[in-house]
């Protein structure tokens, strides 16, 4: 079972920039991927930055020049660098680790969330 952690949420006004930090810990996998989704009241959960065996990235095209996506996998350590906020990035940000499996099969694991808040 894994855990994650994610920390560097906060409360900033729009154009400001944050860094949102995830560290995954307990089992180690073979195949992973990590990233970053957020979910907005009233609104579905949506991927925003997802990083695949090691270093490879994709950005959401919402967030695309504004958003970059760092880390490694394989050190089960993502970061999220935030540029120009605006009020649309306010949400709730999650760490996310899926584990792929020999049989198939795919297990999800998800941080607490941390809170992003963009004022005007």
């Amino acid at each position: 079972q894994v855990q994650l952690v994610e920390s560097g949420g906060g409360l900033l006004q729009a154009g400001g920039s944050l860094n949102l930090s995830c560290v995954a810990s307990g089992s180690i996998f073979r195949m992973n991927t990590m990233g970053w989704y957020r979910q907005a009241p009233g609104k579905q959960r949506e991927l925003v930055a997802l990083m695949r065996s090691g270093r490879r990235t994709n950005v959401a095209d919402s967030v695309q020049g504004r958003f970059t996506l760092s880390g490694d996998t394989y050190k089960n350590k993502v970061y999220l660098r935030m540029n120009s906020l605006q009020h649309e990035d306010k949400a709730v940000y999650y760490c996310n680790e899926k584990v792929m499996l020999v049989t198939g099969f795919s297990n999800d694991y998800w941080g607490q969330g941390t809170q992003v808040t963009v004022s005007s």
